[in-house]
């Protein structure tokens, strides 16, 4: 009976995690295209949304694809390696402001960014008159505006990761003659494969979901991200209309995030199943 229960418990967890999969996949293979003639098994199914998807001249979905994959790849690069530099420094070398550093990182992080919402639009309303191609509409400065909000969130994560690693490893490389740089790449970084892939997922998915500030940030239709796009797509009287574009849209957002998963997957359980030494 016990077995019984936890059975049927398990077919309602995963029917209830898979429904709004098939809904969307239904609404994206519906000829129809619209909310109202969305059904769990269409009739005439096939693929006309995704091409009048590709195709549209009012939603160009594939700039809006490229902007979100570059910015999100960018970005994460980026903050992974400034974040990792930090978390090292910190973890590793005691120096004045040291601990009043990692405190302000960590009242920081506290508050959501969109707090700042007011001053930032002030900040880069002079930065587009000055420089304009880290203004706004611009992918470079959206991604130096996700820069400044990852950055202690991924130092945190990392330094503590760091101060598992012995510190005698590195006292050992040292005598042999490594530099701080040469302790950095080829004894630490091998180490700590597990957190730099599971900061770079974290941030690559955190970048492609990210709506807020881009919606502030982006107003050019060719510069908009997948969020802010495909939001403008069912916004007010669209919704239904445009539903079965949008989850057609939906389908093909998620591919980049299943791809960045299963790349890093490898390295997650090989850095968690390798050790320092091995005798």
């Amino acid at each position: 009976m016990k077995l019984a229960l936890r059975h049927a418990f398990v077919l309602a967890v995963c029917a209830f995690a898979i429904f709004p999969i098939l809904f969307v996949v239904s609404a994206a293979i519906n000829p129809l295209g619209t909310l109202a003639s969305t059904e769990l098994l269409p009739t005439g199914a096939g693929l006309a949304n995704f091409g009048e998807l590709m195709t549209s001249d009012v939603y160009p979905f594939g700039r809006w694809f490229f902007n979100s994959v570059f910015i999100a790849l960018l970005s994460s690069f980026a903050s992974l390696l400034l974040s990792m530099f930090a978390a090292y420094a910190f973890s590793r070398m005691r120096f004045a402001g040291r601990r009043v550093g990692l405190l302000a990182l960590l009242l920081i992080q506290m508050f959501p960014q969109f707090l700042a919402i007011v001053t930032i639009f002030m900040i880069f309303t002079r930065v587009t008159e000055l420089y304009p191609a880290f203004g706004f509409d611009t992918v470079w400065g959206l991604m130096l505006l996700y820069l400044g909000g990852a950055l202690g969130v991924n130092t945190w994560l990392m330094k503590g990761f760091l101060d598992t690693v012995p510190k005698e490893l590195d006292e050992a490389a040292t005598v042999d003659g490594a530099t701080h740089a040469q302790v950095f790449w080829k004894v630490i970084m091998p180490l700590v494969t597990p957190i730099l892939a599971v900061t770079a997922l974290l941030a690559f998915i955190t970048t492609m979901s990210e709506f807020l500030m881009a919606n502030v940030f982006l107003r050019d239709p060719e510069s908009k991200t997948l969020a802010v796009g495909m939001y403008g797509m069912i916004a007010g009287d669209r919704r239904n209309e445009n539903f079965g574009m949008f989850a057609a849209a939906t389908l093909l957002t998620a591919i980049p995030t299943v791809s960045v998963f299963l790349w890093l997957q490898k390295y997650i359980v090989s850095g968690l199943t390798s050790g320092a030494v091995k005798g």
